[in-house]
């Protein structure tokens, strides 16, 4: 009798189906087959199961499962093995796990303890684990590991489909390997390419040199150390960081673009780049901006701020220059200034002004052929200023409006104290107009028009308080009613207070006259060739963006 009712169970394991409804019709649902050495039943303490000991074995539509006991619950098709658990999808997939549950009516499988899964690109080990057979899913929600040929990922809640080898993590998620620390809240993997895309909070940590990448989504590939983040991106170099609406960075070239609302701060030289595109090259030391590029030396609680079509920045920090190209401004909230290209050496605190350079102090308005500016480098404000060919000074008087101190020369030297202009020498075919009133009335009484090889002047608050003729000079004063019309204004004389920007928004206002010029942007796989032209140095020099394609 009993031989009879093991048959008849073996029988019913092999035989036994059941019904289903898929898409409303009726479809056979398998049961499970298994063997094992013994097979028992035991109502009392296992109500409806059978018990299976010893070198267990079970097969359900392409799963095998191995065990050393299991319970198999043949009205529910449900089986639990217990002990060695070894599962088999397939010729890919394979589990090992203390205890496994398997429901072959919704084939489920629930493993737990030292549960390791292994496919072709990866092994996922956790305490806990859910296997979805239907969707080809995997889940666990208590902390897991999935270690592929680059990366280490952990996380404490974990998704990964089998068919496409995407592994969704969620809360407390890190990705590691020998170069790279990724942490993050919720983020996409894929085994068989290396990359993550990222939603919220993360950060990726260089651990040879702890440079740091910071975005709220984006992609990154472990595999090529290319990454492309869109929101809130932030990369953070030994010297710089780089922010931008959208962020690209390749590590192996050092190359990174930044788009839209961009900024990069020096940390070694407190200085801040702005502006709407730029592209960093960290093995030439250089920086790139466009489209309202503005660069801000911050000097106390008074910064100065530089705008041109193109800014360039090169070399390290104890050798930075800052090159602006083509409609430049500048705007401090005691100087202001407008040329057409500008040079800055951050080591000496030397900056040169080309092409119709002006520069505003207090009343003062300074024009030349170039104007070289001088900075302390210990408090970073203006120190001295040198002028160069067709040196001129226009100050217009307080109390009329076609009234203008003059003075004009070959060349001017000028000297700063608290940003303020307080000496200025003239040398070389030095003129000057100037128009005295009485100090007490204010009523103009004389003018006086000098001629002399040099003239140092002294100021204060931006006017002239003391003049001195260090060589022989030839002079006449006037009073109001006898100056002739052709004094009034010196030779060259142009006044450009229309120019001048009054605020730090005013330097990205084009003004009228001012010729069109296009910023310094790749148009052709040709390195294009600069148009800015030292007279100094009348060969042709590469263009700041040619220096991606070197």
């Amino acid at each position: 009798m009993k031989k009879i009712f093991f048959l008849y169970l073996i029988f019913s394991s092999l035989a036994s189906i059941s019904q289903e409804k898929i898409d409303g019709k009726e479809k056979p649902k398998r049961k499970i087959q298994y063997k094992a050495e013994i097979q028992e039943a035991d109502e009392e303490k296992y109500p409806g199961a059978t018990v299976l000991i010893g070198n267990v074995e079970m097969n359900h539509e392409g799963i095998d499962l191995t065990c050393q006991q299991a319970l198999y619950y043949r009205k529910q098709n449900f089986f639990k093995a217990i002990g060695n658990v070894f599962i088999k999808q397939g010729d890919t997939i394979t589990q090992t796990s203390d205890y496994a549950d398997y429901d072959a009516n919704s084939k489920q499988a629930l493993s737990w303890g030292n549960v390791v899964l292994t496919d072709p690109t990866m092994t996922l080990t956790t305490d806990t684990l859910q296997f979805d057979r239907i969707n080809q899913k995997l889940y666990y929600q208590s902390y897991g590991t999935i270690k592929d040929e680059t990366n280490t990922l952990k996380s404490k809640n974990g998704n990964y489909y089998l068919e496409n080898k995407k592994f969704t993590a969620t809360t407390r998620v890190t990705v590691v390997n020998p170069e790279h620390n990724l942490e993050s809240n919720h983020l996409d993997y894929y085994t068989n390419s290396g990359v993550a895309y990222l939603y919220g909070p993360s950060t990726i940590t260089n651990t040879q040199n702890e440079n740091k990448l910071y975005s709220e989504k984006g992609f990154y590939n472990t595999k090529t150390d290319i990454s492309h983040f869109t929101k809130n991106a932030k990369l953070f170099l030994k010297e710089r960081t780089v922010e931008g609406d959208s962020l690209y960075y390749d590590k192996k070239r050092g190359f990174a673009s930044a788009t839209n609302n961009i900024q990069v701060i020096d940390t070694v030289q407190n200085f801040i780049s702005r502006g709407h595109y730029a592209e960093l090259f960290e093995k030439k030391d250089s920086l790139y901006i466009i489209r309202r590029a503005v660069a801000i030396s911050i000097i106390e609680k008074d910064s100065m701020f530089i705008h041109g079509d193109t800014l360039l920045i090169t070399g390290k920090p104890e050798k930075r220059i800052v090159r602006t190209y083509h409609n430049v401004k500048i705007f401090k909230s005691d100087l202001q200034g407008k040329c057409d290209s500008i040079h800055t050496n951050q080591v000496t605190g030397y900056t040169k002004m080309y092409r119709s350079p002006v520069i505003w102090s207090e009343k003062n308005q300074i024009t030349g052929d170039s104007i070289y500016l001088q900075s302390n480098l210990e408090t970073k404000k203006l120190d001295s200023l040198k002028v160069f060919n067709n040196a001129f000074i226009i100050s217009k008087d307080s109390l009329a409006e076609d009234i203008f101190n003059q003075i004009k020369g070959r060349n001017m030297y000028g000297k700063f104290l608290e940003g303020k202009l307080k000496t200025l020498l003239v040398k070389g075919n030095a003129e000057s107009v100037y128009y005295n009133r009485n100090e007490e009335t204010q009523v103009l009484e004389t003018i006086t028009k000098e001629i002399s090889s040099n003239i140092d002047f002294m100021f204060e608050d931006g006017e002239v308080v003391s003049i001195k003729y260090l060589k022989e000079s030839d002079g006449k004063t006037y009073p109001p009613s006898k100056l002739p019309e052709d004094i009034k204004k010196l030779k060259g004389f142009i006044w450009r207070e229309e120019e001048q920007p009054k605020t730090k928004n005013d330097i990205f206002i084009i003004d009228k006259n001012t010729p069109k010029r296009d910023p310094l942007e790749k148009k052709s796989k040709e390195k294009p060739k600069a148009i800015l032209k030292d007279k100094k140095d009348k060969k042709k020099r590469k263009s700041p963006n040619a220096l991606k394609q070197q």
